[in-house]
């Protein structure tokens, strides 16, 4: 029986550092990423993708305050959706137009753009850390503050920016869809970003709201959702590190959970970049995936197959 893959792409699978986000630049990332899936279907796994947005949706909410005297902005779930949707074109495009070349014989590829449900009671809520959007002079951060009931922080010396909350993931409302075109030979692109958050309204349908979940954190609960057997987290490093930048610095092969547990409790693994890579696949292996993979992305089949990056195993 074929292995259920859910492949997590970092921002270096569509946007490169130094490159200004041109439609092009980032259709040729999507490209040579499309190569690494290919490998990964042809060697025999049943792939669903995820993928970050973050310069994506940053670069759609400037385009929002820049045209906001002309057209009205949307919300930042609306934001998300309309990434979720570009992004997922520029796959489905260079994936199919890939397996076309390799003469692999599976379906186009399709887009889900994917709602996830947080708890509306989640204590992010009471506490946003996540910034989002462009920089902003103190003045005009504090008038928002105001008159929007936003939250901002100065970052760093660089300006004021707004934060939002980033619950944790509890559920992919179109999860029996994913897994339907799974099952069906498609290779899904889901939950993109981290997926729409949305909450459960009070007559019991769904309503957005203005937050980020983890795309990692997302990806997780995406392979539990859809019963993978294995998740691979994609960056742009070949391995996890402990120790990182210090004496004894050291990268991790094989490991088992509660040892990586230890490691992340010491505090080795920073919030803001392996942190919740590393909480991903201990979450996945404690409900049940067989394992869970960080590595590169020029590594990913090796990696797949265990003998690149970090193998987290129950």
């Amino acid at each position: 029986m074929r292995e259920r893959v859910v492949v997590a792409l970092g921002g270096n699978a569509i946007l490169q550092r130094g490159q200004r986000g041109t439609a092009a630049e980032q259709m040729g990332n999507v490209q040579k990423t499309a190569r690494e899936v290919a490998k990964m279907i042809q060697a025999g796994y049943q792939v669903i993708l995820t993928h970050g947005n973050g310069p994506q949706v940053g670069t759609i909410l400037i385009q929002n305050e820049l045209g906001a005297r002309q057209v009205p902005a949307m919300p930042m779930d609306v934001c998300g959706a309309e990434s979720q949707g570009f992004i997922g074109y520029l796959f489905c495009q260079a994936l199919a137009n890939c397996f076309q070349r390799k003469k692999i014989p599976i379906p186009k590829p399709v887009c889900i753009v994917t709602q996830v449900r947080v708890d509306r009671t989640d204590p992010a809520f009471q506490n946003p850390t996540k910034p989002v959007g462009p920089f902003f002079s103190e003045e005009e951060a504090r008038r928002r503050m105001k008159e929007r009931n936003e939250t901002w922080i100065e970052d760093a010396g660089r300006g004021w920016r707004r934060v939002v909350p980033s619950p944790d993931p509890k559920e992919i409302i179109e999860k029996e869809a994913v897994r339907a075109l799974v099952e069906q030979g498609f290779v899904v692109v889901a939950s993109g970003g981290g997926g729409i958050p949305v909450v459960t309204a009070e007559d019991g349908g769904l309503e957005g709201v203005e937050a980020v979940i983890d795309k990692d954190l997302a990806a997780e609960r995406l392979a539990r959702d859809v019963n993978a057997d294995l998740l691979l987290i994609l960056t742009d490093v070949p391995q996890v590190l402990i120790h990182y930048r210090q004496p004894g610095e050291k990268a991790v092969g094989t490991i088992r959970a509660d040892e990586l547990e230890a490691y992340h409790l010491e505090g080795h693994f920073k919030s803001g970049s392996m942190g919740p890579k590393v909480e991903a696949t201990l979450r996945f292996v404690r409900n049940g995936g067989k394992r869970a993979v960080i590595a590169s992305l020029d590594q990913a089949l090796e990696a797949l197959e265990g003998s690149r990056g970090t193998q987290v195993l129950p």
